[in-house]
């Protein structure tokens, strides 16, 4: 593509600001230092520029070195959902899990901590929380991201990590509005389509987006989900009456309008990149979230001179185009002012721990319970969802090993993994871990397998619980990070 041969005037530098890219490696590369001279105000990490805290923290620095008030963000819901522990799984429990146990206080020391530790890598902005109401058990990929499917308990949970997150200095963004919990199909492959009605999305979907907003929330992200009662033309990111209209002009929302990943099927597939982008900004965004796949400078000059040719065009006010840089500019103020409340926060590194041994429901069916002699862990393993990605581990595996040495696995998928993990097993005791066991019949059937011929088996759910406990022992854990898969094996060891 040919780019603008124009220097760094003011709308050059506003279709750069609010742009939030991302890029390859684990240090700044060239083009991007290059482009923040030119007024790129953020850049987004994922879990390709993450090795340890160290080198984020280096990272960050070099990144700051070149404009002192960039906003740093990444898509850090902490856990299923996690970019900073990406090669551990996540020190933090989840939403479900925080939800289940249905304590704010704990929800809001979670993200105290989180964003401590996210503010100490030099990190100032999350893309999180996730403040949809699960209303589909089905949701292929909101499901244990939710605090839950009531929207009472999704809106004060929502409203917690809000408050513990920014008290450390780091914005959070409250997502995907208006609701993305009661959708069949993930944004990232096609267009979700939610059909409710205005009176049941206000009453169900608005209510914690509400509360973010009452919460202070400086930002909020926009979802790629066609609502026909409320656009039925468009998508949320691209429709001025969901992102002008509904969040700025009815619920008064005046912080940053984030938009979800521009990359996703659900917009390029459809608009196009650029198209999309152009829209989006037309439509109320501020600011355009890419980079989870298109990381490269060449998709960043793309999408800079596709908004500046839609001004010269006419199709985008200029005057829009600067009202969402300034509003980038504004956070990105905000974040630089607020750098030094980390460091008055208290750590509380064990509190994650905590909060998903309070979140662990255990079901006895009766017979053996503890386990004292070496098990066998079979691990079911779904096909992962975009926005968790397949790099993160999970399970009970590492932890079982610790406790009860000796200890072996194997992973299994397709319909004939209860057989193939009964025969590896032995006669050593099973322990089955499974994830979302209620929307795969692969793995219903291989549970039914494993317990009908070792009814000692035990069950552990690391996704969203909903089917009928089973097993000597089910243990749900409402999420699969880290400290999940260490609470549940202490359970199975401890009965």
């Amino acid at each position: 593509m040919t780019t603008l041969a124009t220097g760094p005037d003011t709308l050059t530098r506003d279709a750069l600001a609010v742009l939030q890219p991302g890029f390859d490696g684990t240090t700044a590369p060239d083009w991007v230092r290059r482009r923040l001279g030119e007024g790129l105000a953020s850049v987004a990490l994922f879990g390709r520029n993450v090795v340890a805290e160290d080198q984020v923290t280096a990272l960050t620095a070099q990144l700051h070195a070149e404009r002192d008030d960039l906003l740093i963000a990444i898509d850090e819901e902490s856990g299923d959902v996690t970019r900073l522990d990406v090669r551990t799984g996540s020190s933090f429990p989840g939403n479900h899990a925080l939800g289940a146990v249905d304590d704010p206080d704990l929800t809001r020391a979670v993200s105290r901590e989180l964003g401590r530790r996210l503010a100490a890598c030099g990190v100032n902005f999350d893309w999180a929380p996730s403040a949809d109401v699960n209303a589909n058990a089905d949701n292929p990929v909101i499901g244990v991201r939710s605090f839950g499917a009531a929207t009472d308990l999704v809106a004060r949970h929502t409203a917690a990590w809000v408050e513990g997150l920014q008290s450390t200095g780091v914005a959070a963004c409250t997502k995907h509005f208006p609701g993305h919990g009661d959708t069949n199909i993930d944004s990232h492959h096609a267009v979700p389509r939610i059909d409710v009605d205005a009176e049941t999305l206000f009453a169900r979907e608005l209510p914690p987006f509400r509360a973010a907003i009452a919460a202070g929330t400086r930002a909020i992200m926009s979802a790629h989900i066609l609502v026909p009662a409320l656009d039925p033309d468009r998508p949320g990111t691209l429709s001025r009456r969901i992102l002008t209209e509904l969040l700025r002009e009815e619920l008064g929302y005046q912080g940053l309008i984030v938009t979800d990943g521009m990359e996703m099927r659900a917009i390029s597939g459809t608009y196009g990149l650029e198209h999309g982008v152009v829209l989006a900004i037309a439509a109320g965004a501020d600011a355009i979230c890419v980079g989870g796949g298109l990381c490269d400078e060449g998709t960043v000059l793309g999408l800079r001179d596709a908004l500046v040719a839609a001004v010269r065009s006419g199709e985008l006010p200029e005057e829009r185009l600067a009202d969402a840089a300034a509003r980038v500019r504004e956070l990105a103020r905000w974040t630089a002012g607020a750098r030094g409340d980390a460091a008055r926060t208290e750590p509380a590194p064990e509190v994650g721990l905590t909060a998903a041994r309070r979140a662990l429901r255990v079901t006895r069916a009766g017979g053996p319970a503890p386990v004292n002699a070496p098990v066998y862990v079979a691990q079911f393993n779904p096909e992962p969802n975009i926005a968790v990605g397949d790099q993160t581990p999970w399970g009970v595996t590492d932890e079982l090993r610790r406790l009860v040495p000796g200890s072996t696995d194997g992973s299994f998928t397709g319909t004939d993994a209860g057989t193939l993990a009964l025969a590896a097993a032995g006669d050593r005791r099973i322990v089955a871990v499974v994830r979302d066991e209620h929307r795969h019949d692969w793995m219903r059937s291989a549970l039914d397998t494993l317990l009908a011929a070792r009814p000692d088996t035990v069950v552990v759910e690391m996704g969203l619980p909903q089917a009928t406990p089973r097993g000597s022992v089910h243990i749900a854990t409402y999420g699969a990070a880290r400290v999940c898969g260490v609470a549940a094996a202490e359970a199975v060891v401890n009965g």
